[in-house]
């Protein structure tokens, strides 16, 4: 599998933008999808944008046009631009790739980084 290492996170107030990043190392031949996710203070996991090796992107129905998620397929980096922060977007974000055919939700992990909207 492959190692993914965030960073960008941190604290911000609201209406503020973040731009945290994700890098892929190892094994990284069979990646395909690379994505974000979020888990807040006792909340589940939850999808928040992800993108194919070709660019095509799909993102969580909260989104609503804040959030852009682009990569660098030859810095095997993918970024998630987060604009107009609010307090409920607080949460750890999560990288996460995966390969064709493998389960969303599976794959390779990150260690998370902290995302933290307040005044």
């Amino acid at each position: 599998q492959a190692q993914l290492a965030e960073s960008g996170g941190g604290l911000v107030q609201p209406g503020g933008s973040l731009r945290p990043s994700c890098a892929a190392s190892g094994s990284i031949f069979s990646i395909h999808f690379m994505g974000w996710y979020r888990q807040a203070p006792a909340k589940q996991r939850e999808l928040v944008a992800d993108i194919t090796s070709g660019g095509s992107t799909s993102y969580a129905d909260f989104v609503q046009g804040r959030f852009t998620i682009s990569r660098d397929n030859a810095k095997n980096t993918v970024y998630l631009q987060i604009n107009s922060l609010k307090p409920e977007d607080t949460a750890v974000y999560y990288c996460n790739a995966r390969g064709i055919g493998v389960t969303p939700g599976r794959g390779s992990w990150g260690q998370g980084t902290q995302v933290t909207v307040s005044s």
